[in-house]
């Protein structure tokens, strides 16, 4: 009698040890990354997209041609799927035998920057599914075939090759006796089922193969650094990949993380001697020297050059903070005069509005400085720093018979840290 209850305590702890096991395999999940990088290329500066910088592997690494024209990749993940059980000739119900739905529909994911946590959004859709399956000689399976490209196609009243509604053919098959590679676009959402003609003991599909197209954010309008972020899908019956009720998966979720490089630009060249501006009456002095007229403007337009993929402000910093703009001194009196700053910048970069910007006045300590930003990368394009005297300060700075020097710094920052 207790040999009997001891058998039956360790023949119930059996069971529950192996329950455990079983939840701990459905629970394995696989990953897979997915890369994209946005750096201004100033042979091209209209084309402000990102580049999947992610190695592809699977049937466009082997068909590259068919992949390029639509912007479409794919990936190969060791997710494997094995019958639980044999699929019956003619079976009535797809889900009886093999059958393929993957998500092909758009759906959206949140990547956030590494730093700033600001968030952007990624669109992605799975494209077209494949793998290779294998099963018994199909030879045997069908019996009388002469060859086993034949008996393939008499197994499931048609070759692999040819995708079944909703799915398109693309191309793929590569046969032997005892497996079939194949790979099928989805345009659409919907079950892609191959109706077996004869029985079929056991089949596996030895891998998850998976196109996938991406929309990704305007990189004009990010920020410099890394942005991530995840999708998850799930696997097996009723999931998003989803291969009928009888092909089971070794995996329950597939997770695609996300890595968007952005490498934005900003740069400012200066021609040499730029950084010493000398104010002058249109024309120069001459007509105030020789003929006594008194000039009516004292100004300079400094030109520079600007490179720029994003957004980036303008600060002004003043030695002497005037009215609206820098003050400068005359050495010689004492007095001051004051000098506005005004900016233009070239065709595709705008104010936040999208208004061009032309003499926009630069006011020092600003805690509110003027925001720009690209519409297309702009590249060495050409802008100008317009330094003029107030015109309220002529009269005090340009008197007959009296001499000046005045001097003063300003200084004028782009900023790419908005």
């Amino acid at each position: 009698m207790t040999h009997k209850r001891r058998y039956g305590k360790f023949l119930a702890l059996s069971i529950v040890s192996f329950l455990i096991v079983g939840v701990q395999q459905s629970a394995e999940a696989e990953s897979v990354s997915i890369t994209a990088r946005f750096k201004p290329d100033s042979a091209q500066p209209h084309q402000n997209k990102f580049e999947n910088t992610t190695p592809p592997s699977g049937y466009c690494a082997t068909f590259p041609e068919e992949c390029a024209s639509n912007q479409m990749f794919s990936l190969q993940v060791p997710i494997e799927f094995n019958s639980r059980a044999p699929i019956a000739a003619n079976h009535s119900s797809p889900r009886s035998g093999a059958m393929l739905t993957v998500p092909s529909q758009w759906r959206d994911l949140t990547v956030y920057h590494e730093s700033t946590h600001e968030p952007e959004t990624v669109r992605v859709r799975i494209a077209g599914i494949g793998s290779r399956y294998v099963t018994q000689d199909v030879m045997q399976l069908v019996g009388g075939a002469d060859n086993y490209t034949l008996a393939h196609g008499l197994l499931w009243g048609a070759s692999w090759v040819y995708a079944p509604a909703p799915c398109v053919y693309s191309g793929v098959g590569l046969l032997t006796n005892i497996s079939y590679k194949f790979f099928w676009k989805t345009p659409s959402q919907g079950e892609c089922a191959k109706q077996a003609k004869f029985d079929v003991p056991w089949l596996r599909f030895e891998y998850l193969d998976f196109a996938y197209e991406l929309e990704t954010p305007n990189p004009l309008g990010m920020k410099t650094g890394q942005y991530v972020g995840a999708l998850t899908y799930t696997v097996g019956p009723g999931g998003d990949f989803d291969m009928g009720d009888v092909m089971l998966p070794s995996s329950s979720t597939l997770t695609l993380n996300f890595n968007l490089d952005v490498q934005h630009t900003l740069k400012v060249d200066i021609p040499p001697g730029g950084n010493k501006v000398e104010l002058v009456p249109e024309g120069g002095w001459q007509n105030w020297l020789q003929n006594g007229r008194k000039p009516v403007r004292l100004f300079r337009d400094q030109t520079f050059n600007i490179s720029a993929s994003s957004r980036f402000k303008m600060i002004l910093q003043c030695n002497v903070v005037g009215f609206q703009g820098c003050q400068i001194r005359d050495r010689l009196t004492g007095r001051n005069a004051n000098v506005n700053i005004r900016v233009s910048l070239p065709d595709g970069l705008t104010d936040l509005t999208g208004q061009p910007v032309k003499r926009l006045q630069l006011i020092p300590a600003n805690l509110n400085p003027p925001q720009f930003q690209p519409a297309f990368y702009v590249d060495r394009a050409p802008g100008v720093l317009h330094f003029e005297i107030d015109p309220i300060y002529m009269d005090l700075m340009v008197r007959p018979g009296e001499a000046g020097d005045y001097v003063g710094t300003a200084t004028v920052i782009w900023d790419s840290e908005v």
